[in-house]
C-alpha cells in the first residue's frame, strides 16, 4: 500500500510540474515584450533547466529507494558455493558502475542548468589536455580489466573441468521442456545420436551401447546437497537456457554443441522452505532465451536432497531404466548385447520374447 502511494504520489507531482510549465509558456506567449529583450532566448528555458535539477534528485532519491525497500524481492537467496563468490563479483561491478552513473548523470544534468542560456554567458575554449585524456583513459581500461579478469577466473572454474566424484546430469532442452538422464548402476551415461531420436526415445539413447542400457529419466532434476553436481547439457531444436536463480547457475544449451556446467548446492529444498516460510517453495529450472511461442511454461522442477534422501533416491530409481519402461526398444540392442541389456536394465523377459525381439529386429 505504501508503495502505491508513493507511485501515486510521484505521479501528482510530475503532473503538477508538466501543468505549471505549460501555464510558463502561455504567459510567456500573451505577456508584452520587453523593448530590450533578447529575442533569442529559448521560451521556459530557465523552466527547463529548473526540471532537470528536480529529475535528477527525484531519480536518484527513487533509485536508491526502491533498490533498499525492494532488495530481497529481486536479490534471491544464495543455495551454492559458486553462489558466493558471483554475488561478491556482482556487487562490486554494481557499486562500481552505479557510482559512475550517479555522478555522470550530475554532470549531465548539472550543465544543463549551469549553463543553460543568459545574455551575460560567453564561451570559453578549452585546450586539449594530455593528462585529463590520460586518466579517463587509463582508469576506466584498469578497472574494467581487473572486473573481466576476475570474473574470467571463476568463470573458467564453473565451466572447466568437475571434481572428482561429481554427479553426472544430462539435461537436454527442447520446445518446451526439460529432459533428464542419470547414469545407472555402472555409473556412466551411454552414448546418444540424434539420429534415434523419436517421441519416446526424446534424448536420442543409443541402444548399441552397453553403458546405456541402465540410464533412468526421472521427470524433474534432483540433486544432492554439499556435492559437486556436474551438468551436461545440449540442446535439440533451438538455443535454450539452463537458468537458476538461487543457484546462479545459467548456461546455454546449443544444438550440436554440448555445454557444461558444475555447482556445489548447499541448501536443500526443505531448508529453503523454511527460509522463505513458502512451504510450497522449489527450485525451478527455466530457459531465459526467448525459444518459440509456449517459451513462458518451459519450466521443470529442481528438488535438492541431502545426502541419504538422494542415496535412497537413486537407488530406486536405477530399478526404473529406461529400456526397462520401454522394452519394446530391446529389438534395438544388437543381438550379442541383448542379454547383457536385460539383465542390466531389470527387465522381466523370458527367452522367447528375446527371441520373438530378434526375429523383429533381424527384419
Amino acid at each position: 500500500m505504501l508503495n502505491l502511494i508513493i507511485v501515486v504520489a510521484v505521479i501528482l507531482v510530475v503532473a503538477v510540474l508538466i501543468i505549471a510549465f505549460r501555464v510558463t509558456n502561455l504567459v510567456d506567449v500573451v505577456k508584452p515584450k520587453q523593448k530590450d529583450a533578447d529575442t533569442n532566448v529559448p521560451s521556459g528555458n530557465s523552466a527547463q533547466g529548473v526540471l532537470m535539477i528536480v529529475f535528477l534528485v527525484v531519480g536518484t532519491i527513487g533509485f536508491f529507494y526502491y533498490s533498499k525497500t525492494e532488495f530481497d524481492s529481486y536479490n534471491l537467496p544464495i543455495a551454492s558455493e559458486h553462489g558466493v563468490i558471483t554475488e561478491r563479483l556482482f556487487w562490486i561491478t554494481m557499486v562500481i558502475t552505479v557510482f559512475v552513473f550517479v555522478v555522470t548523470q550530475i554532470f549531465l544534468f548539472g550543465f544543463s542548468w549551469k549553463y543553460r542560456y543568459k545574455k551575460t554567458n560567453t564561451a570559453h575554449y578549452y585546450p586539449h589536455n594530455n593528462k585529463l585524456e590520460m586518466i579517463w583513459t587509463f582508469v576506466p581500461a584498469v578497472v574494467l580489466a581487473w572486473l573481466i579478469i576476475s570474473g574470467l577466473k571463476e568463470w573458467s572454474k564453473i565451466t572447466g573441468p568437475a571434481p572428482e566424484g561429481s554427479e553426472v546430469i544430462e539435461v537436454m532442452g527442447y520446445q518446451f521442456a526439460w529432459a533428464f538422464r542419470y547414469p545407472g548402476k555402472d555409473g556412466d551415461l551411454g552414448k546418444v545420436d540424434f539420429r534415434k531420436i523419436d517421441a519416446v526415445n526424446q534424448m536420442g539413447l543409443d541402444l548399441s551401447d552397453r553403458k546405456g542400457h541402465d540410464d533412468f529419466m526421472p521427470t524433474q532434476l534432483v540433486i544432492p546437497k554439499d556435492k559437486p553436481v556436474h551438468l551436461q547439457i545440449r540442446g535439440r531444436d533451438v538455443i535454450h537456457s539452463v537458468y537458476n536463480p538461487h543457484f546462479r547457475l545459467q548456461m546455454n544449451a546449443v544444438p550440436g554443441l554440448p555445454t557444461r556446467f558444475w555447482f556445489v548446492p548447499t541448501v536443500s529444498t526443505a531448508e529453503m522452505r523454511d527460509k522463505t516460510g513458502n512451504p510450497d517453495f522449489n527450485y525451478e529450472l527455466v530457459c531465459n532465451k526467448i525459444c518459440g511461442k509456449s517459451h513462458f511454461g518451459m519450466k521443470g522442477i529442481i528438488t535438492v536432497l541431502e545426502q541419504d534422501e538422494y542415496d535412497s533416491w537413486y537407488k530406486e530409481q536405477q530399478e526404473n531404466s529406461w529400456l526397462k519402461q520401454n522394452p519394446d526398444y530391446l529389438s534395438q540392442v544388437p543381438n550379442e548385447l541383448r542379454e547383457a541389456a536385460i539383465i542390466a536394465s531389470g527387465l522381466e523377459i523370458n527367452v522367447e520374447q528375446i527371441e520373438s525381439s530378434a526375429q523383429g529386429s533381424s527384419k
